[in-house]
């Protein structure tokens, strides 16, 4: 796969919303932050993010860890774990059920054992299709989900939840990064919508790594935020 220069683009190749509502004055909401969204932090000193440029897996892998650390930042969202933790309960769960069974059988005879031993089993397997199925149905490509919280005449709860794929390369066109960003404004702890967003986005990889692999960390921040800041504010490209 052919890597051209990290200056190849600035910018997305394509954008559009799925779907947009925003009810009369809820924009201002977001304003705020829309500055920190599209301008990166100047003077910052940034590790290097370099991979091996012909592993599309590679680069989606830099692009999501860039993403989150970007996002996550004090002034912008705070990162949400649900996933992360029930995937990691439902693992860490089948792992002592496994040590305990094991234990178990060991320190008592076949015969008396057998019984437990085999309901130490079946849980171990419930608990591992479990922790599959909720990674693939539920968390599915999810790569970032994010909350803050504002005070405009009362408090507003912002939550955004992006999901990140990569698209095949085609005889004109290079593997693609593509997000699919839902952002819902909300307040009385959820129970009033002020407003939603649907949007979707993608960019070759072309455009963020150069030909030896280095991610432009400040070309894809510029790209991402402004696709976060036009879904929160209704915005289309």
């Amino acid at each position: 796969m052919s890597i051209r220069g990290k200056n190849a683009v600035n910018g997305p190749s394509s954008a559009h919303p799925d779907s947009v509502s925003q009810p009369d004055g809820s924009s201002s909401a977001s304003s705020s932050i829309s500055g920190l969204l599209t301008t990166t932090a100047t003077g910052v000193e940034r590790d290097e993010v370099k991979v091996n440029n012909a592993s599309v897996s590679d680069m989606k892998h830099a692009c999501d860890d860039a993403l989150k650390r970007f996002l996550s930042r004090p002034d912008l969202f705070k990162q949400i774990y649900t996933h992360t933790d029930v995937r990691l309960g439902l693992g860490y769960a089948s792992v002592i059920v496994a040590a305990c069974t094991g234990l178990y059988g060991y320190k008592i005879d076949f015969e008396t054992s057998k019984p437990f031993v085999w309901a130490g089993l079946i849980l171990y397997i419930v608990l591992t299709v479990l922790q599959s199925l909720y990674a693939y149905f539920v968390e599915g490509d999810v790569v970032f989900v994010g909350k803050r919280k504002t005070l405009d005449k009362r408090i507003v709860t912002e939550r955004i939840t992006i999901s990140s794929t990569s698209t095949p390369s085609k005889p004109d066109s290079p593997p693609a990064y593509a997000l699919k960003l839902s952002f819902v404004r909300s307040t009385s702890g959820g129970k009033s919508l002020l407003s939603k967003g649907r949007s979707s986005i993608q960019s070759g990889y072309n455009g963020f790594f150069d030909e030896n692999g280095v991610l432009d960390q400040e070309v894809f921040e510029r790209w991402a935020g402004a696709a976060v800041a036009a879904v929160m504010e209704g915005k289309t490209e």
